[in-house]
């Protein structure tokens, strides 16, 4: 590995051998704040193999048949191009009928007598080891029979109707069919029930490939090859699925959190299959991570609450599918920092008057500091609209002035301190260019001048440039640059062009140009086009009831000649003020006949139009009003909706007030019953939009009209219209409910449709309520949710889908109307059967020994029927991921236990079960879990030896004979002496205490625990309950790496030797271990 650096170099070109490199390596890069790891890197080595030898026999083939050359290549790393040539190394042709396809075999859809030769060689190209293997040569001989027979197309690749294919998203798609014929077919591909997709799709091989790239989910689906050639066709569906490898919807982002703060880390991906999301701290799974009492997990998200400094760590999120795998770090930095300002201490910033000024405040701290402006030494915070504050601490002054100029102070502070930072800010005041180069028409030879005259301020040091058609001057003695202008001396054709002047400062730039325009000849004025003038003297002459002339005068066009005029008028009885359009005539015309209404005071005026725009209007002619007469129209929408039961509204558009034709206007509003012989019933109402007709019966037709009319007369006769009276509720329910149950989750209802005349309404359609009245498997009732759908129409009949199987439901059924729903049929009662159970609610597996496994499990949360009994499979898993031979247990339903003997020691079994009814078996749920390895004998043996060699031990146990020798010796003397030593009454008054074991650590005496107890042995303790020794200080046993029977292995794909806990630890208990992770499986922690 190179110094200071995490690149690991392997070079190889000195002597060694790449095979040696050849695995899976990741980097891990840690420091006292966490541990990140790399994506894994694979290295392989490059093979080329060489070409198995094999007899080749001649092909012999009539011509006319098909034939398929066979390449076979030798399987390398990477794969090689295959490519047909012949002895001189020259590339065989290939057609629509002799082609290569996809597998490197040379197809002919037909041979032909020039097809004989005895060089067909195919060759595979090496790319990475720059080599070529060649295959045998093969011979082909075609042999003529006459006539040749023409033959309908058939397949060669694929074969069969159909095939499927499997890409993964964002690769190309490759699609092949070779098809055999005489004629030679042609393939044309289609996409079945789609389009080919757009500015994706190519053919290749003379339309024998298809093509597609950067494939997505949307692109699954049938295609189809049809090959065709004049006798016949025929056709492969090659169903495409598109899976897709993990990517990212959301990575994992850096969280710099302060302590107390709350924050979550976010790690989304999509994929086909849906990806697996897991969480690993600082390259360790998080389930056997050091607890952190402020991190949960949460399914795609860890949501961290009142974080410490402590939890600082980096967390690395794995999303994997069979396809592929994400990986991604993300640093959670748990900080406590007073604030430090970034920006420099009085630092100017110089802004032109009337422009934004931003004054920055760059920051750190955490928690995140709070950030106040100040303008001068004693100023009071600064507020208001005038201010944008950023959240970068960016003070901005959208328009600077010059009383915005001074000191200005910036101060950062949090919970742990604050700090303050202060700025200079000067207005300066804008470049101008007071005296601007004009346009210019000079005669060739001539000299022109262009002024260019600035105004700055005084501190800003200007430079001035000019340029020509927005590029440097000429290189040309002629062009004299002043102070304040441009000369051009001796002007020729060539000058002619667009001149400007830019000034620049170190804070603003301005600029002006103008147009130089050589001429031969003095120059002419520029002609000036504008709107024209507006007409004028407008007359009104031919006055009569419904039409009259207008005439008028144009005004000057302006050099844009007036393509057209708009005549506008005003009615100043009805709407004074108001210009309406009247009609338009063309530009040549300058009088026209205006069709009139009556009981209009007219008003005219017009507009003349060019090219350039159109012209102010011209003054409002002299007025005329129009006669009075009799309508000429009827209201529109004219329409007969009830509102209640007992009534019909008539409702109209009004007519417009010119549309009145005189004074008085009112309607004439008559209705009479549909198919019943009765009169028209009418009433005249003033100039209102509806009129209500009471009494009516419920839902009946009636024929409606409504008839304008003024003081002097009645409009023509209007047209009829079919309305209906108010709806009512329906009256009657549906009846012969039937329910027909299909499926545990499907159900059909029938029911005859009631008699239109009870609906009393608009029929809209039939609701079915239905119910969950109780689960036949538990008996439990709940909250009656009711649930409704509803059938559009005259329908006699309804699915009703997501029923719960075994389970008893009621329905019923209602017709609708605009009103509302009618009764509810009798409640029909019907159930649902049985279906396949949920999968069991958990699965445990605990109290692990040599030979023995207890599980233990939940019943479905959803039996969905009686449950019958549990299947138990399980199987061993070795050391390379491989499965063993599966085992299956059937258990009874009333069980929840069970312990598996005859176990083999410190293997790892995966566990599947699941529950049935009668219906089958529903889904499974998985579990692992690893037996232990007997080294109790070891472990004791060695502990026993350690402390019998300890000087400490040695001591004590010299002391304790010392005093055992003295009691004797007091004993003795006692006895001699007659006396009596009480040893029996000290020991009935005070018994024994139980023998105390030294704490391995520290040497003190610790608790004991009753062989009788089956509590967790507690720190102190020497050995278990169960006499055997509790091994921890062994290196290679994989107790030692494990969690007991906590610790679980997957295998998603996604990790190799992945090592992971269950999400809720259980307590350890007899012999389980909780110690690290196997390194071994660490080492291989990704795919």
């Amino acid at each position: 590995m190179k110094p200071n650096s995490g690149t690991l170099v392997i070079n190889i070109m000195n002597g060694g051998k790449a095979e040696a490199y050849e695995g899976v390596y990741q980097c891990t890069a840690r420091n006292e704040r966490g541990a990140a790891i790399s994506n894994n890197i694979v290295i392989r080595p490059s093979r080329s193999p060489l070409w198995t030898k094999e007899k080749l026999e001649p092909n012999h083939v009539r011509e006319g048949d098909s034939l398929v050359l066979h390449c076979r290549p030798p399987v390398g790393l990477p794969p090689p191009i295959i490519f047909w040539m012949d002895n001189a190394f020259q590339r065989l042709p290939q057609s629509e009928r002799v082609s290569q396809g996809l597998n490197g075999d040379l197809y002919f859809s037909n041979v032909q007598p020039e097809d004989t030769r005895e060089d067909y060689i195919c060759y595979a190209r090496f790319n990475h080891t720059q080599t070529i293997q060649q295959k045998q040569p093969i011979s082909v001989k075609v042999f003529s029979t006459k006539p040749v027979t023409e033959r309908q197309p058939v397949l060669l690749t694929p074969t069969g109707s159909t095939s499927t294919k499997v890409e993964l998203r964002g690769n190309v798609l490759l699609l092949e069919c070779i098809a055999a014929g005489l004629p030679t077919p042609v393939i044309r591909w289609i996409k079945e029930g789609g389009e080919l997709p757009a500015n994706r799709t190519f053919f290749e091989n003379f339309k024998k490939t298809l093509k597609i790239i950067d494939v997505s989910e949307a692109d699954s689906g049938n295609y189809k090859c049809i090959a065709r050639n004049t006798l016949g066709s025929v056709h492969h569906v090659i169903s495409v699925t598109v899976k897709a490898a993990p990517y990212w919807i959301t990575a994992p982002r850096n969280l710099v959190l302060s302590p107390g703060e709350d924050g979550t880390l976010i790690c989304r991906a999509n994929g086909n299959p849906k990806p697996s999301i897991s969480w690993l701290a600082n390259g360790v799974p998080i389930a056997i991570a050091p607890e952190d009492p402020s991190r949960k997990v949460d399914g795609d998200t860890i949501i961290f609450s009142h974080v410490q400094e402590r939890s600082s760590a980096v967390y690395q999120c794995n999303a994997s599918n069979e396809y592929g795998y994400l990986l991604a770090n993300a640093f959670v930095n748990v900080l406590a920092e007073p604030p430090r300002i970034l920006t420099p201490a009085n630092k100017l910033y110089q802004v032109i008057a009337d422009s934004p000024a931003l004054l920055d405040c760059a920051y750190f701290g955490s928690p995140k500091p709070e950030i106040e402006w100040f303008k001068g030494v004693k100023g009071s915070i600064l507020r208001g609209n005038e201010y944008v504050f950023h959240d970068n601490g960016t003070l901005e002054i959208p328009v600077a002035q010059k009383n915005s100029a001074g000191t200005y102070t910036c101060v950062a502070r949090n919970e742990l301190g604050k700090i303050q930072n202060e700025v200079q800010l000067e207005i300066k005041d804008p470049t101008m260019i007071i005296k601007q180069p004009e346009y210019k028409v000079i005669q060739r030879y001539g000299q022109v001048s262009f002024e260019c005259i600035i105004k700055h301020d005084s501190t800003l040091l200007p430079t001035v440039t000019w340029l020509k058609d927005n590029d440097e001057l000429p290189d040309d003695e002629r062009f004299l640059v002043g102070k304040d202008n441009l000369t051009i001396m001796n002007v020729t054709d060539k000058d002619d062009g667009t001149y400007t002047c830019i000034v620049n400062t170190t804070l603003d730039s301005v600029s002006a140009s103008a147009v130089l325009t050589v001429v031969a000849a003095p120059p002419t004025p520029a002609i000036i086009y504008a709107r024209p003038n507006p007409p004028f003297d407008l007359e009104l002459t031919g006055q009569l009831e419904r039409s009259i002339d207008l005439s008028w005068i144009p005004g000057d066009e302006n050099n844009s000649p007036i393509t057209s005029f708009v005549i506008e008028y005003e009615d100043a009885l009805h709407e004074p003020g108001v210009w309406h359009y009247q009609t338009e005539v063309p530009g040549t015309q300058t009088t026209v006949q205006l069709k009139l209404s009556p009981y209009v005071n007219y008003s005219f005026r017009v507009i003349a139009v060019n090219k350039i725009g159109r012209s102010q209007p011209s003054e409002p002619s002299e007025q005329y009003l129009t006669k009075s007469a009799s309508p000429d129209e009827n209201p529109a929408n004219v329409q007969g909706i009830g509102s209640e039961p007992d009534n019909l509204v008539i409702t109209w558009e009004p007519l417009k007030g010119f549309q009145s034709n005189g004074p008085g206007l009112q309607y004439k509003v008559s209705w009479r019953q549909k198919d019943v012989d009765d009169e028209w019933t009418s009433v005249i109402v003033a100039n209102v939009s509806k009129y209500i007709v009471s009494g009516t019966p419920t839902f009946v037709p009636y024929e409606v009209k409504v008839q304008a009319l003024n003081d002097l007369g009645y409009a023509p006769e209007p047209s009829e219209v079919i309305g209906h009276s108010g709806e009512d509720l329906p009256m009657v329910a549906p009846g012969n409910v039937q329910v027909h149950v299909i499926n545990s989750t499907l159900a059909k209802v029938h029911w005859d449709p009631v008699p239109l005349k009870t609906v009393r309404g608009h029929l809209q359609g039939y609701k079915v309520y239905y119910w969950k009245v109780q689960s036949l498997s538990r008996r439990s009732r709940r909250h009656v949710e009711k649930k409704i759908l509803t059938f559009r129409g005259n329908k006699t009949f309804g699915m009703l889908p997501g029923l719960e199987p075994y389970s008893s439901y009621k329905l019923n059924v209602r017709v609708v109307n605009g009103k509302g729903e009618g009764p509810a049929s009798p409640d029909k009662a019907f159930k649902t059967p049985e279906g396949v159970p949920s999968s069991p609610s958990f699965l445990k597996i605990t109290n692990p020994t040599l030979d023995s496994l207890t599980l233990e499990w939940g019943s479905p949360t959803h039996p969905n029927g009686v449950l019958t009994s549990y299947t138990l499979k399980f199987q061993p898993i070795n050391n390379t991921h491989e499965l063993g031979p599966l085992v299956e247990i059937r258990i009874p339903a009333n069980e929840s236990s069970l312990i598996l003997k005859n176990l083999n020691y410190s293997t790892r079994y995966k566990f599947y079960f699941n529950a049935q009814t009668s219906v089958g078996s529903g889904s499974q749920i998985t579990e692992e879990a690893v037996t232990i390895m007997d080294e109790g004998k070891i472990s004791m043996t060695s502990r026993q030896v350690d402390i019998a060699t300890q000087g400490w031990f040695i001591g004590l146990m010299c002391a304790v004979a010392l005093l055992i020798l003295i009691l004797l010796i007091v004993c003795f003397i006692r006895r001699n002496k007659g006396g009596k030593y009480p040893v029996k009454e000290k020991e009935d008054a005070h018994a024994d205490p139980e023998i105390q074991p030294m704490k391995e650590d520290d040497g003190t005496f610790g608790e004991y625990s009753d062989a009788e107890d089956h509590k967790p042995l507690k720190k102190g303790s020497r050995t278990p309950s169960d006499r055997t020794v509790k091994k921890e200080d062994s290196d290679d046993s994989l107790v030692d790496y494990g969690e007991g029977v906590n610790g679980q292995f997957n295998e998603d794909g996604s990790f190799i030797g992945q090592y992971s806990g269950k999400k809720e630890k259980e307590p350890a208990e007899g012999n389980e271990s909780s110690e690290a992770p196997s390194p071994v499986n660490a080492m291989n922690s990704f795919v």
